[in-house]
């Protein structure tokens, strides 16, 4: 069985709702992760690194948010 014939027998959740839970979730991970690497911007002393990273992990932030009320909206 391949993964495109995969429709929830296997992980017990839709193929659809599978990929929008491991969306949110890819999106909250990289939040945490970009904080690191803004952390090691800023000690660097490279403050346009650090906002360029502020910026995208804003954007992972916004994409979870999105992919949770998704969530909320087809499994509530």
């Amino acid at each position: 069985m391949t993964t495109s014939e995969e429709t929830g027998q296997v992980t017990g959740t839709k193929d659809k709702n599978y990929n929008i839970i491991w969306f949110t979730e890819s999106c909250l991970s990289n939040a945490l992760r970009l904080e690191t690497y803004i952390q090691d911007a800023q000690r660097d002393g490279d403050t346009e690194l650090a906002d360029f990273f502020r910026r995208a992990q804003g954007e992972s932030r916004k994409g979870a948010e999105q992919g949770k009320q998704l969530l909320r909206s087809r499994l509530g």
